[in-house]
């Protein structure tokens, strides 16, 4: 995170969003806005790969969608994410859903994959995975490439750290997606 400043609306944050294609833009519950830098082209690469590997699994066996970083969801406090990674089950989108390009997806996904970079607080992205958790989603999976390893948070509120060498689930969330923790490191 680069910068938090000035309180915006979902149409004011659409706006900047669009006019400055170049960086990715959150806010945060209280209202401010978080500006990120663009990544770097190891980072560019595991959320490519992150995408890759959960649309494939998810398109192959029919169970929903599946969203890039470009791709904000408003939660229900109020903040508006984008995760690296982010998949909603079948018939939980909102009717007409694809036909509103210009606002955010008003729900929390079922799993979502944040990849720390180098520039991210690990101390923040864990607030963040806690947030989606509070806020709906059901599974959420953390990779930290500087320690090499990975954290799980579940809708249940456990939290479980895996080391690189683990094997991660979608568990009943995503039913039989797996990955190697390593393959986004």
């Amino acid at each position: 995170m680069i910068s938090s400043w000035a309180t915006v609306t979902d149409e004011e944050l659409m706006q900047i969003s669009s006019k400055n294609p170049d960086l990715q833009f959150e806010r945060n519950a209280d209202g401010t806005l978080v500006i990120m830098p663009p990544t770097g082209g190891i980072s560019g690469n595991r959320e490519a790969k992150a995408v890759a590997y959960l649309l494939a699994w998810v398109e192959s066996n029919d169970l929903g969608e599946v969203f890039s970083p470009s791709c904000g969801f408003r939660l229900a406090n109020t903040a508006v994410r984008s995760p690296d990674a982010a998949f909603v089950a079948k018939g939980r989108l909102p009717e007409n859903w694809d036909e509103q390009e210009d606002f955010f997806l008003n729900l929390a996904p079922d799993f979502v994959i944040e990849i720390r970079s180098k520039t991210d607080s690990l101390e923040t992205l864990q607030a963040k995975m806690r947030e989606y958790i509070e806020n709906g989603v059901r599974l959420a999976w953390l990779f930290d490439r500087q320690n090499q390893q990975a954290w799980v948070y579940r809708a249940d509120q456990s939290i479980t750290q895996y080391p690189a060498t683990a094997v991660l689930s979608g568990e009943d969330v995503v039913p039989g997606f797996s990955l190697a923790v390593k393959s986004l490191l």
